[in-house]
């Protein structure tokens, strides 16, 4: 009953006085409480080899909330209690990123990373989203071929790009046609809420990084009254969701490439690729117009002008990407190698090859799953991606065909549900760094303006995605602990510089995962 909304009414003709009592004395009781909302935690040690303060547990939850007494599927959640009940505050859900990524493990990594009066005040909790890792997880049957996210548009192979597309989303849907319209950032928002309710805790607390602050953004509109502490960091714009994130990887890597030719000709006479911007650019062009004709031979690994677009993040990096195109420039021109460990890095940058993970592709499923169900807002029509493709190869000539060109969600069946609206007020942390590749500022920004009531910590010349613990010398970690230890938002957004030259960044936010060059979660092209 809305009986807020109808107050006035009722208390003109004398009903409220005389109807709430009634139903009181009636007898009405409320309804039935759903099993998944009775449960708690059976938690025991998640792994002989890990400390026994590692905890690990099971809840069921509904595969679709609207049945809530229909199927149920696992949800793998993990802690480690705060060690001083005197200054605990509450419980802080943990999200790395994705969509699928796996955050089971995350207790272990903040345990370690965070300030003790931080760290004090928190039972920290880990989970694997739905369908990802143990968390009933998903699989399309993809090889490693079809999760290559990266399809430059050319119109000789555009058909075979849209039989991919086709093919992936025939798959999935062969796979995991029951589970898969399910696994949606709504859905996971409602897992975390089931996992509080679980935890005993009438309100939750949440650090998120870059896909993560998408979900916490949509957990917060949808359950504003159990909003409490939030930091999102690295931000998902919510109007760009899904399409408009991945263009954005295009038109904001225009900028930073140009930031990088500076950069580079600045040190002209260490890296030989040209003493002005411009001198640099026809230099890295040109090196893509030779791949393009005949790929460079890099310490024998074959190098395609395609291959060099792609590497669009690094760009980001001017302190890693001007050894690659030196190295380039080298291989190009069948000079000796640069020495020390230049080539081997500017290998890896230029592979194009997945990072080290299971052999699966239960991460790029998921991904899918949400990026394609999240929202109807997929062009349905081959042709549009054709031409958004041919335009943007033009007007963002680094990645612009990359972003713009076909993807499975073309194919995708309708969403279940529509995507969030973000209209209730967020007391929440945004926090970002001014030189991200995979979440860029303006997206950061978009998300700061989409959550009324928030505040924003921007590190002016940060690099890197991910920021908070990411960057141990980021001068926005301080402004995060506050409010962490407080609860007070800052009186207004925070604009932070951070310390000049290169920072120690830590790579991954799985203890048990390898190094990369951008953390967050599994590669550069994921949030």
């Amino acid at each position: 009953m809305r009986l807020k909304r109808f107050a006035p009414l009722l208390a003109a003709a004398g009903l409220i006085a005389s109807t709430v009592p009634l139903l009181t004395a009636t007898g009405v009781s409320a309804a039935p409480v759903a099993d998944h909302l009775r449960q708690k935690p059976a938690w025991h040690r998640c792994s002989p080899d890990q400390p026994a303060s590692y905890e690990c547990a099971t809840l069921k939850v509904p595969l679709d909330y609207r049945r809530p007494e229909g199927r149920t599927i696992d949800l793998a959640i993990s802690r480690i209690k705060s060690e001083n009940p005197a200054k605990r505050h509450g419980a802080m859900l943990l999200n790395p990123g994705g969509p699928g990524g796996s955050g089971l493990d995350l207790p272990l990594m903040m345990n370690e990373l965070m300030p003790k009066d931080v760290r004090e005040q928190y039972d920290l909790i880990g989970f694997d989203p739905r369908g990802v890792g143990a968390s009933t997880p998903i699989t399309c049957g993809l090889t490693d071929s079809e999760q290559n996210i990266d399809r430059p548009y050319r119109p000789e192979s555009f058909p075979s790009d849209v039989a991919w597309a086709r093919s992936v989303a025939d798959k999935c849907r062969e796979k995991a046609g029951s589970v898969l319209p399910y696994i949606t950032t709504r859905n996971t928002a409602r897992d975390m809420d089931t996992i509080r309710t679980a935890l005993g805790e009438r309100k939750l607390s949440y650090l998120g990084y870059s896909y993560g602050t998408y979900l916490g953004a949509v957990y917060s509109q949808m359950f504003p009254e159990r909003t409490d502490r939030f930091v999102l960091d690295s931000g998902v714009d919510p109007q760009r969701i899904w399409r408009g994130m991945l263009q954005v990887w295009a038109t904001e890597a225009e900028p930073a490439y140009a930031r990088w030719t500076q950069w580079a000709a600045e040190r002209s006479g260490e890296y030989g690729l040209g003493d002005t911007p411009k001198a640099v650019s026809d230099t890295f062009w040109g090196l893509v117009a030779r791949a393009d004709r005949d790929p460079i031979d890099l310490d024998g690994q074959k190098v395609t002008g395609d291959n060099i677009r792609a590497a669009r993040a690094v760009f980001f990096y001017p302190a890693q990407a001007t050894p690659m195109v030196a190295a380039l420039k080298a291989a190009a021109e069948g000079k000796p190698l640069p020495a020390g460990p230049a080539v081997a890095e500017a290998k890896k940058l230029l592979s194009g090859a997945p990072a080290a993970e299971p052999a699966s592709d239960n991460g790029t499923a998921v991904f899918w799953a949400v990026v394609c169900g999240d929202t109807g807002t997929w062009p349905r029509y081959t042709e549009q991606y054709e031409r958004d493709a041919a335009k943007d190869k033009v007007r963002y000539p680094l990645y612009g065909d990359f972003a713009s060109n076909i993807k499975p969600c073309a194919f995708w069946q309708r969403p279940v549900e529509a995507a969030t609206p973000m209209r209730t007020w967020a007391n929440v942390l945004t926090v970002q760094n001014e030189w991200d590749s995979q979440t860029p500022l303006t997206s950061g920004q978009g998300l700061h303006r989409a959550l009324k009531g928030s505040r924003m910590v921007l590190a002016a010349g940060g690099e890197g995605h991910g920021v908070y613990l990411a960057d141990p010398n980021s001068c926005a970690n301080a402004p995060v602990n506050t409010y962490l230890t407080t609860g007070q938002l800052p009186a207004e957004d925070v604009t932070c510089q951070n310390p000049a030259g290169g920072t120690e960044r830590r790579e991954s936010l799985s203890p048990s995962s390898p190094s990369r060059p951008l953390p967050f979660p599994a590669g550069p092209n994921r949030f």
